[in-house]
């Protein structure tokens, strides 16, 4: 139901934030989304971090610290919101159905290092028929 409502609300096709969400969370199973709900990957730039707002990931540098959430909820809508910056805003104006020129779009405007990321993506989308939630 987020994902449709961030959908609705942002113009981002759930069946992207489902399959982001999947394959940044290893299905909701990383340590990141069961310790942190975060199901992004998330990263925390606060220089006043307070207990609680933040954790670091035990496979990442010292320097990398993620956001910690409340719920689930909270993460998808903070990725939402950071899909609202300048270099991602031309996806906004893509079909919401259009979920393979998402996919490369977001590598392409540097939202993961994973040179598959975009088609990694689009597999989790056509493998599990995500594309679905946003007919």
């Amino acid at each position: 139901p987020i994902a449709k409502e961030q959908a609705r609300q942002y113009n981002i096709p759930a069946a992207i934030t489902m399959a982001q969400a999947l394959l940044e969370s290893n299905a909701g199973e990383s340590r990141l989304a069961l310790k942190a709900n975060n199901h992004f990957g998330i990263k925390c730039f606060s220089t006043t971090c307070k207990k609680g707002h933040c954790m670091n990931a035990t496979d990442d540098s010292h320097k990398d610290f993620f956001r910690i959430y409340t719920s689930p909820e909270g993460s998808f809508r903070a990725r939402s919101a950071f899909l609202q910056k300048k270099r991602y805003r031309h996806l906004l104006k893509l079909d919401i159905t259009n979920y393979t020129e998402w996919a490369h779009g977001l590598k392409k405007a540097g939202y993961a290092t994973d040179p598959r990321y975009g088609t990694k993506l689009i597999e989790v989308i056509e493998n599990l028929e995500l594309y679905k939630l946003d007919l």
